[in-house]
């Protein structure tokens, strides 16, 4: 089971997809739990989550710690694919609580009430190949894998 989790290859597609995937969401993570970028920090946030959208406490948690936390484990290379997993239930998530009444598009031009999902899919598929692959070149995931099999 923990080579199929922590197994990834050389190559540096995963590489790039993850760190690339973990740079866009731990700005929106920064926001959320640490108050950076204009966000309201982890007090501000849990209030909305909780109060403003109706989530359980935990599911509110559960989101600031992946995108923060989250996010420097993919840049790291670590658990890709059990963060990946946690990131396609996120981005659903997401899609189907704030943004799919907006449709695909985003509100480029201002004339939406809200954005729309096509950032999420994007999310989605980056997710989805992490999974597959695993976390790529330069990995955590990689250099566990390697120091345990030729243990």
């Amino acid at each position: 089971m923990k080579n199929k989790i922590f197994n990834t290859s050389e190559s540096l597609a995963p590489l790039a997809i993850r760190c690339i995937l973990g740079l866009v969401v731990f700005p929106h993570g920064a926001q959320k739990l640490l108050g950076w970028f204009g966000g309201y920090g982890f007090s501000g946030t849990m209030g909305f989550f909780t109060d403003t959208m109706g989530l359980p406490w935990l599911v509110g948690f559960l989101v600031i710690i992946l995108e923060s936390i989250g996010a420097l484990t993919l840049l790291s290379g670590f658990a890709t694919r059990i963060v990946a997993v946690f990131y396609l239930i996120l981005a659903l998530g997401i899609v189907f609580t704030s943004h799919i009444q907006h449709g695909f598009f985003m509100n480029w031009f201002g004339n939406q009430q809200g954005e729309g999902y096509e950032y999420f899919i994007l999310w989605i598929g980056m997710a989805v190949s992490l999974i597959i692959t695993g976390s790529g070149k330069y990995s955590i995931d990689g250099k566990f894998i390697s120091k345990h099999a030729s243990a």
